[in-house]
Order: C-alpha cells, then structure tokens, then sequence
C-alpha cells in the first residue's frame, strides 16, 4: 500500500512540474567534491539555528517535493550528484545518525523503507547507492539527518 502511494505521488509530481513548465534538469549541476568537503568542515554541529532541511520541512524555503508524510519528507537535490540525486529526511530533528537513540529505531526503518520505495518510483529497478554521511570527517554538511539517494548511471566504488 504504501509503495503505491509513494508511486502515485511521484507520477502527480511530474505531471504537475511538466504541466507548469518547471522541469528540473537532472545532473545539470555538479559541486565538486572539495565544495562539499569544505561546507562540512565549516558546518557547525548542534547549532541552534534552523537547518536548511528544517527550512523546507516548515515551507519557509522552496523544494521539489516527490513524497511527504507525518515522519518524512523526500524531495530533489539542488546539486545532483548522479542524474537521479533525492534526500529523505526526518521530521523529527535528528542531528547524525551517530546521535539517534533507542526510540528512533521506527523512524529510521521507515526512512529506508521510504527510500526504497521512492528508488523504485523513479525508476531506478536495476540499483542505486543510499548514503548517510556523518560528521566532520564523514563530509556531512547539514546537521540534521539525511540519506541520499542515488543513481541513473554505473555509480564508482570505493566511493570517497
């Protein structure tokens, strides 16, 4: 049920984005790895300020949403790093995966279980890589948890 679900909101989403003439071009931009690796190295861990995913969970910033319900939210990477690039985020403001507790068990099955079913919606039937990057040494660059998905092309390994 819910993989349905997610298949139809996705499908409602690109009708929407073509009907409008909005169409993200996927993989038109690429932030090289030291960009990246820079911003988590600047990034600043427990800041009390608002995240920018924080931001697009409360609408205050725009995003290309694909999926949403109570526990999280799955939208378009702004900086693509593979032609299909999302994030799935919680609700729930969870700094790391290194800093989830006991009682986050639930969310944290449902985030994989939603980006599995998100991977399959967007067509991605033949793989894809899920990335959780943590830390300063892990290049995360924004302090509330995220997964990454990615793929659309013969991803490298090892990666980093």
């Amino acid at each position: 049920m819910a993989a349905a679900i997610v298949a139809a909101t996705l499908r409602v989403t690109r009708r929407v984005t073509r009907t409008t003439g909005y169409l993200q071009v996927r993989g038109a931009s690429r932030v090289p790895e030291g960009d990246e690796v820079s911003k988590a190295q600047e990034a600043v861990s427990g800041k009390v300020a608002p995240t920018i995913f924080s931001r697009i969970i409360d609408r205050s910033i725009p995003a290309d949403i694909l999926y949403e319900d109570q526990q999280c939210l799955v939208f378009r990477d702004v900086a693509p790093q593979a032609p299909v690039h999302l994030l799935v985020i919680p609700k729930k403001p969870i700094p790391r995966i290194s800093q989830a507790e006991e009682q986050d068990k639930q969310l944290l099955g449902h985030l994989l279980l939603v980006a599995t079913q998100t991977a399959k919606a967007e067509g991605l039937g033949d793989g894809y890589r899920l990335v959780i990057n943590d830390g300063k040494l892990g290049a995360q660059s924004v302090y509330h948890l995220h997964l990454h998905i990615l793929g659309g092309r013969q991803l490298g390994w090892p990666p980093g």
